[in-house]
């Protein structure tokens, strides 16, 4: 079954030899604002939360009556989901906040300083690079882009337009994570020669539709898609299972792995793209309307003898020196082993625990934006768009190998990972769970990507690929018209 057809194909080649054709964003978002005067904390900031049915509401909690902020406006294409917000925000500023179902509208205000974005990933870039050049500064959710070069036109605007971007990986402000990366930087456990990422969060089945169902009244489909296809809702969970849709999501890796991708890069100190990715993976187990593998392993070749190593396992499984979503750092000295967004343990050689690291919360990553909002310096964000964009396009860089890999049995001998022995023996210990959960490997179909060689400054991939020019294709996409992005950034 192809996951990538012709009509795409042709379409993101077009964009990336003529990016520079992309249309602009709407008349009155595209003024260019002059940066705001820079604040003290003794000045209100005016806050829109774009997208309230989940994370969001994480969102509001994080500015409402927090760092004198104040939340002016609620936003979502679906009305029938913003009660809570509207409730919360009404009973602690002891006013309701303004509803706008429409994005574009909140561009025109030119009260509102800051736009905070938790909708699906799909709308992330655009909404970012629009809200930039409109004023605003932009806090918006992991992971920051759909596809790589998303992420180059979003560090473009925030540089041109002075605004300060912070990417929602809170593991990046948390002082126990800083801490055990700080103990990793300083030589503590040595050179690192491999960062792992393990993504073990079990996934159910999302299930089959029959035929295509509409979507509720209450909401704004064709906003809702903005920029990607319009496609018919062949999912029960409309408001959820997007994740696991090639047009919308980027499937567990680019969900819940990039928190744990974030940290293995940070860890490694690796400053841009990897040289090289493989993925070998496949959706096992159950047989459902999701597109995206649920199990899935990517190996990153950063040279100068620093490898890394990403897993994802959809189905039940034990953990890997104790991290089920977490981290694992290899030095020639010790390892460390962070077990969850806030917390690590450093061990010797032998095993033996040497240091713990604790503390911190979702809050403090953004009081840390706030900060950077009134200091004007993005070098005072803890993930700024920079750092947000080299992490997403490892989830994204992962699925376009595994995206291009041939069909095979998981029985079946291969060559992927050679030359890295820890690849390799991932690669046996995802075989060996899949036959815990019952999966027949002689039976169970999965695909086997190419090596894909890139070269980090250009970020395009210059080898590895029957079809070069398909696979660099898929660093970008076609946007819908009235929904473009904007290269005039």
């Amino acid at each position: 079954m192809s996951v990538f057809h012709r009509r795409e194909f042709l379409a993101r080649t077009a964009l990336l030899a003529g990016a520079s054709a992309l249309s602009a964003v709407p008349s009155r978002a595209a003024e260019e604002t002059k940066p705001a005067k820079r604040g003290s904390a003794n000045d209100r900031l005016r806050v829109a939360v774009v997208g309230v049915n989940g994370r969001g509401m994480s969102h509001v909690g994080g500015y409402l009556g927090k760092n004198n902020c104040e939340i002016v406006a609620v936003c979502d294409c679906d009305e029938a989901v913003v009660k809570n917000a509207m409730t919360k925000v009404q009973a602690a500023q002891g006013e309701a906040p303004r509803f706008v179902q429409d994005f574009r509208k909140l561009l025109d205000d030119k009260t509102i300083d800051v736009i905070s974005v938790a909708t699906p990933n799909h709308w992330h870039a655009l909404m970012a690079v629009w809200a930039m050049r409109a004023g605003k500064h932009v806090y918006v959710e992991k992971p920051a882009t759909h596809n790589v070069r998303e992420g180059a036109l979003m560090l473009q605007a925030a540089r041109k337009y002075d605004r300060i971007c912070q990417v929602g990986t809170q593991s990046r402000s948390t002082s126990g994570m800083r801490a055990a990366i700080d103990y990793i930087h300083t030589g503590n456990i040595g050179k690192v020669s491999v960062a792992y990422g393990t993504c073990y969060k079990p996934r159910k089945s999302i299930g089959k539709v029959t035929a295509p169902t509409n979507p509720p009244a209450t909401m704004d489909y064709d906003l809702w898609c903005g920029p990607a296809p319009k496609l018919a809702v062949t999912r029960k969970n409309l408001h959820y299972d997007w994740h696991w849709t090639w047009a919308y999501g980027s499937g567990d890796f680019g969900n819940q792995g990039v928190h744990e991708a974030d940290k293995a890069r940070w860890g490694l100190n690796a400053a841009g793209l990897p040289r090289s990715v493989q993925t070998v993976g496949g959706r096992f187990g159950y047989a459902d309307d999701g597109e995206t593998p649920n199990t899935e392993l990517a190996l990153y070749d950063y040279g100068n003898d620093q490898q890394m190593i990403f897993e994802v396992r959809g189905l039940d499984t034990k953990d890997y020196k104790g991290a089920k979503v977490g981290n694992i750092w290899f030095g020639d000295k010790g390892y460390v082993v962070c077990p969850s967004y806030s917390s690590g343990i450093a061990y010797d050689t032998a095993g033996n625990k040497v240091k713990e690291f604790k503390g911190g919360g979702d809050q403090s990553h953004f009081d840390n934006f706030v900060q950077a909002v009134r200091s004007g310096k993005h070098a005072d964000l803890n993930c700024d768009i920079a750092e947000g964009h080299l992490s997403a396009a490892l989830c994204h860089l992962a699925n376009i190998s595994y995206r291009l890999g041939k069909e095979t049995p998981m029985d079946a001998p291969t060559d992927a990972f050679t030359g890295c022995k820890e690849a390799g023996e991932a690669l046996a210990r995802m075989k060996a769970h899949l036959t815990d959960n019952k999966v027949d490997l002689s039976k169970a179909v999965g695909r086997v990507g190419p090596k894909l060689i890139i070269d980090p400054a250009t970020q395009k991939f210059t080898g590895g690929a029957d079809d070069l020019a398909k696979a660099n294709a898929m660093l970008f996409r076609e946007y819908r018209k009235g929904f473009d992005i904007s290269e005039a950034v």
